[in-house]
């Protein structure tokens, strides 16, 4: 088994799944109540009505930060802050201890060896994280982590000497060569290979709660797969423990974000609002302006002067979305007879963006709109499709209608194909 590669829903998390008479006592009060089980017993967390907490959902390869307050009057939650995160998984503790190997061995061994022998580095990664798992800041005794034979075979004809005159002739003092055939390294060096993914999360998490949409945080909830770390979970509580922030570890830390979003698949109304991850709009033509937009965004047809590439804003980023909220926005088809309308979505991590080229926009989905073919001998008129997009889900929703008839148009939205 490997730290993470659990779900990642991006999804509100629940720390055990609800017994009956507890979910009726939460129905009764009308609070949100979870239960905190830990190996010493279970520890009841009665999060009141403008509670605000932390969950750190540390997988194998991203660590994903939300930030959610309990409203009243139903104990729904609100999304203080966009959800945020990075690559600081379990597999920078993998790579840490590939780049020691490189130090002893040479990078260029370790990188034929991959290529040449991949079964046998597999073996090698998968000792290594059986011992990883083993790793603690109070462990005394050194690590043992076996080499397949293959790679003491395959150095030796590689380098014309064995592993063991690698070590001594290493500048890594920290490994040595035991007498069972085994790489062995003292839990310090073992720590040390966590110290750069795990200041990482300290790091992210320290400027999540500097933010001032953040403040007044009360519980910081350590879940996902790379949580089951004692490394991890010492280091996270030495840093915030003593800080005013209560740091909850759950029982099954890694199977804590799937239990979570599962029970949200019964009860998808829990999270009321939430933030915008990015920015999104269309691009459009508006009236072209001298002096305000730039002459190469100038298009002159049929005698009027238009602006190119203007970006029209749904939604900004870290913008408040409540769940249901809906944006309009109205289309006309370029031609009479046209029966389809591709409408490019693009996004971008700023707010203040005017034009679909501006830097770091970029187009990520498209949305359809299928119109019905007008009666035959029917008088062409200017059709006009109102599309109504729903961005407070879990997924960005959209639906249409044909003003002039009032009826529905099938409108599709794709975010894959891009």
């Amino acid at each position: 088994m490997r730290f993470g590669g659990g779900v990642k829903p991006g999804l509100p998390f629940t720390l055990c799944p609800f017994i009956p008479a507890r979910e009726q006592l939460r129905r009764s009060r009308h609070s949100r109540t979870f239960l905190v089980e830990s190996g010493v017993g279970e520890l009841w967390a009665e999060m009141q009505a403008g509670d605000r907490y932390i969950v750190a959902d540390c997988g194998g390869g991203t660590v994903d930060l939300t930030v959610h307050q309990i409203e009243q009057p139903l104990g729904t939650l609100k999304e203080l802050y966009k959800a945020s995160g990075g690559p600081y998984g379990a597999v920078g503790v993998d790579l840490a201890f590939e780049q020691l190997l490189g130090r002893i061995f040479s990078d260029d061994f370790i990188t034929t060896f991959k290529t040449k022998r991949p079964a046998a580095w597999v073996d090698l990664t998968i000792a290594f994280e059986a011992r990883k798992r083993t790793a603690g800041p109070h462990r005394a005794s050194p690590l043992n982590i076996s080499l397949p034979f293959s790679f003491i075979d395959f150095y030796r004809k590689q380098r014309g000497h064995n592993v063991e005159t690698a070590l001594r002739k290493s500048s890594v003092n920290f490994v040595k060569w035991s007498s069972q055939g085994m790489l062995r390294m003292s839990c310090e060096a073992m720590n040390e290979l966590f110290q750069p993914t795990v200041s990482q999360i300290i790091r992210h998490i320290d400027e999540l709660l500097a933010r001032p949409e953040v403040q007044g945080v009360k519980f910081l909830f350590l879940v996902g797969g790379f949580a089951e770390s004692a490394v991890l979970q010492h280091t996270v509580q030495e840093a915030f423990g003593g800080r005013g922030l209560r740091v909850i570890i759950p029982q099954d830390v890694g199977l804590t974000i799937l239990k979570g979003a599962v029970l949200f698949g019964l009860d998808p109304g829990v999270v009321r609002v939430r933030r915008s991850p990015l920015t999104y709009g269309v691009g459009v033509l508006n009236k072209f302006v001298a002096g305000r937009h730039p002459p190469e965004k100038l298009l002159v047809k049929d005698g009027k002067s238009w602006c190119t590439d203007v970006f029209e804003r749904f939604v900004a980023a870290d913008q408040s979305v409540a769940l249901g909220e809906v944006v309009q926005r109205s289309y006309c088809p370029a031609r009479p007879g046209q029966h389809r309308i591709l409408i490019n979505i693009y996004c971008c991590a700023a707010e203040d963006v005017q034009y679909i080229t501006d830097p770091g926009v970029r187009k990520c989905g498209a949305i359809s709109l299928e119109l019905a073919p007008t009666s035959p001998g029917a008088t062409p008129a200017r059709r006009e499709i109102r599309a109504s997009m729903q961005f407070g889900d879990t997924e960005i929703k959209v639906t249409a209608v044909d003003v002039s008839t009032s009826r529905t148009v099938r409108a599709t939205i794709d975010f894959l194909s891009n």
